[in-house]
């Protein structure tokens, strides 16, 4: 047993970098209410958390090799563990942003790159593909547990325990490293800050245009940001669509920069030509529309039922536990298809899955969200995510040789968390723009008095904020309506919400079609059964195009 404490050690902090993000997904409106903050704001913080990731995930893996891979492992986890403490302690939204968003999202892309080059270090053979299937299985646990376990804690504690218990289980990971071998010698490379800055900033404009559509409209400005009482929108046009462009221009430059680089004969950030690969290029493009639907339903249904139904953040885990385990169970049952089926076979089978259960939760959606077909829907989402996940990364990894597998690493941590942070952001905007768009028209063609009608426009030009349905009644109040009046609000609000639920399942469905066209890359190779031997081969000659 001895020998298998270093993949304890790995698998603890692959267990807590899992679980942070289910936690406040189910606790959305306890922090909502604890810091006195809006859902808007929790939806830029929750994108922010894996948009940081995504944006410094190519440079930690860079700083891994740099100061070695042990060296940043511990790094990153006392960096993490800084921004545990501070969310734990989070007065308000500001400092809960800091420490989680940026700081634990720091840390973690040292930590991340860095376990599975640990993995490779210390174990060879089968107890190398027993180190990594440990990895595998402690991250499918946490999804699977880790909306119960944040929701009981912040059900029966405070969320806040959950990132105290962070900093201890981190602390204790950085006590025990001396016993991770780190034997991978440290390279001698110069890392281009521009190519840093090019990269994170381009990602940074194109997540924060999606994420503020809500708010700015995408093509026609709906509300503009101001400089000294001066809307901003240049030639008339949102700025979401001026971020998106300028994110894109950057993101073109970087791409340039790293062919200028590999021509001067000195290390990039990233080797561009790896895009040339079309199975690596297949891989990461679904890997990061799987990443987007899983975020996106991990954001959207939490606050449908927390905000709407009012369930706490225990019944809000117990709700979408069905898609938790299904997901795990099913990335299990996509390693045995593996034996029987191609990868292509496999990944287009769980994407027709995937939109057919949009199909079903879309047409399941009633308010209170318990019925068995959306159950159903959950359950098969969760089993097609599973199955994506099962082959995505070995198919990734096998697109090039071992000397390229950690720039591969890098990049399937840019796809996986940039994919996060596009659900969140894109989702979340087409829910709460849906919202504002489905309650201001049930507001102005409903028997309100007209002065009533304009007095709720009036004070909704900047967008609809999500509150609790139960609350409605109350704001009504407050703003001097009447009671019967305050009723209508609060049905029209809730109305208002299952509608805009329904517009974010159809969001979802779209880009699961897509997703469809991506998969064209995947490989089709055979597999075969070699005689008097278990596993399987690749039938050479049968990749179709």
């Amino acid at each position: 047993m001895r020998k298998w404490f270093v993949v304890a050690i790995l698998g603890a902090a692959q267990f807590v970098m899992v679980l942070d993000g289910t936690v406040m997904n189910v606790s959305i409106s306890t922090v909502v209410e604890d810091l006195d903050t809006t859902v808007a704001a929790m939806q830029t913080a929750i994108t922010f958390y894996t948009l940081t990731m995504a944006a410094f995930m190519l440079l930690g893996a860079k700083l891994g090799d740099v100061w070695g891979r042990r060296r940043a492992f511990v790094i990153g986890s006392i960096i993490y563990a800084i921004g545990s403490g501070s969310t734990a302690l989070a007065p308000d939204f500001q400092v809960l942003f800091l420490g989680w968003s940026v700081i634990e999202g720091l840390g973690a892309v040292l930590v991340i790159p860095s376990i599975a080059a640990l993995v490779a270090d210390n174990y060879q053979g089968k107890d190398r593909i027993t180190g990594f299937a440990v990895i595998g299985a402690v991250s499918g646990g946490a999804v699977a547990a880790g909306p119960l376990i944040g929701g009981f804690v912040t059900t029966y504690l405070s969320w806040r325990y959950v990132f105290a218990a962070e900093v201890v289980i981190m602390a204790a990971v950085v006590l025990t490293a001396r016993f991770v071998t780190d034997g991978t010698p440290r390279q001698s490379i110069r890392i281009d800050v521009l190519s840093v800055l090019l990269s994170a900033a381009g990602l940074v404009f194109v997540v924060s245009g999606m994420l503020q559509s809500k708010t700015w409209g995408w093509v026609r400005p709906l509300v503009s940001p101001e400089i000294n009482g001066v809307a901003i929108q240049p030639l008339g046009i949102s700025m979401t669509a001026w971020f998106i462009a300028l994110g894109a221009v950057l993101l073109y430059l970087f791409v340039r920069r790293q062919a200028a680089l590999v021509a001067r004969g000195r290390p990039p950030l990233v080797h561009v030509s790896l895009f040339s690969i079309e199975r690596l290029r297949s891989g990461l493009s679904v890997l990061g529309a799987q990443y987007t639907i899983t975020a996106g339903l991990f954001f959207m249904v939490p606050v449908y039922l927390q905000m709407t139904l009012g369930l706490d953040a225990l019944e809000t885990g117990i709700r979408i536990f069905p898609l938790s385990v299904s997901l795990v169970l099913f990335s299990i049952v996509g390693t045995r298809l593996s034996a029987l089926w191609s990868a292509r076979k496999i990944v287009r089978v769980a994407q027709w899955i995937l939109v057919a259960s949009s199909i079903v939760l879309l047409s399941a959606v009633e308010p209170q969200l318990n019925t068995v077909p959306f159950g159903f829907g959950m359950f098969f989402a969760g089993a097609a995510l599973g199955l994506l996940a099962s082959q995505l990364g070995n198919v990734n990894m096998s697109s090039v040789s071992e000397q390229q597998t950690s720039e591969v690493g890098g990049l399937q941590g840019v796809s996986q968390n940039l994919g996060s942070s596009l659900g969140t952001a894109l989702i979340g905007s087409v829910l709460i723009a849906a919202l504002s768009a489905s309650f201001m028209s049930g507001v102005t063609s409903s028997d309100l008095p007209q002065a009533v009608q304009d007095q709720v426009v009036e004070q909704s030009q900047g967008g609809i904020e999500i509150v609790p349905a139960s609350s409605v009644a109350q704001i009504a109040a407050d703003a001097g309506l009447s009671t019967s009046d305050g009723e209508k609000l609060t049905a029209i609000y809730t109305d208002s919400q299952l509608s805009s639920l329904r517009t974010a399942f159809f969001a979802l469905i779209a880009i699961a079609v897509a997703a469809l066209m991506l998969s064209r890359g995947i490989p089709n190779d055979a597999p075969v059964r070699t005689p008097g031997k278990r596993g399987r081969r690749p039938q050479k000659g049968t990749t179709a195009s």
